[in-house]
């Protein structure tokens, strides 16, 4: 029975760790007190607004009955995550490195606009209270993929020194790690869901554990120097 009662204690820890989880780089941030470069605000703007999202998102899931009909599914609240998401960090890696390849995120960034238009206006409702947008979060997470490996080529391509301490590094990491775990879940998850939904519930564990570790590595790279 007790171990019943962890288990279940775990998983309810687990669900919420999208809010838990992004309040670790927040806490440090406000612990430290120090004063962050202005290429880190559009991470610390996603941070904030993803929080609020999330707990949205979390407190819906869990106490849906006591709110209004217009907030009875967190589905469109996981569309604009992604959305902002993306936004923050395309801003990010755009001003992270001006070198020739801003072109090339420009284009990655437009291709995303130009997806998320087509996708929402023919394809799927941006509002859908029964699904998720398996294909808005697997763009997404292909999208902020090429720019992690973009950002890693140019660093060795220009010979950086000790490009495993700086901030950015940190960043692009846990982000990386974030997108290339969930890739194939979003890809396979509205299959999944209507095949299993309880296999699919399940599968949103390894969701939220890589959140956990992005998360994570974000707070690491505010105290990390600011050399990359």
């Amino acid at each position: 029975m007790i171990l019943i009662n962890l288990i279940k204690f775990l998983q309810h820890l687990l669900n919420w760790s999208e809010v838990w989880a992004i309040l670790i780089p927040l806490l440090i941030l406000l612990v430290l007190k120090k004063q962050q470069p202005k290429y880190l605000l559009p991470v610390i703007l996603y941070l904030w607004i993803a929080f609020f999202l999330n707990l949205l998102a979390d407190s819906i899931a869990d106490f849906k009955k006591y709110f209004p009909d217009f907030l009875q599914s967190n589905n469109p609240l996981y569309n604009i995550h992604s959305i902002i998401r993306f936004a923050c960090f395309s801003y990010y890696f755009i001003i992270v490195d001006r070198t020739s390849t801003v072109i090339f995120k420009k284009i990655v960034l437009i291709t995303m606009v130009i997806f998320v238009l087509i996708n929402f206006i023919f394809f799927e409702h941006f509002f859908n209270f029964f699904m998720l947008s398996g294909s808005l979060l697997t763009v997404e997470a292909f999208l902020l993929l090429i720019y992690c490996l973009n950002y890693y080529l140019t660093q060795l391509n220009i010979e950086v020194e000790n490009i495993a301490t700086g901030k950015n590094f940190w960043i692009v990491t846990g982000l990386g790690i974030y997108v290339v775990v969930n890739f194939f879940l979003f890809l396979f998850y509205v299959p999944m869901i209507k095949e299993n939904p309880k296999l699919a519930s399940q599968m949103w564990n390894v969701h939220n554990v890589a959140y956990i570790i992005f998360c994570t590595l974000i707070a690491k790279s505010f105290y990390a120097p600011f050399s990359n």
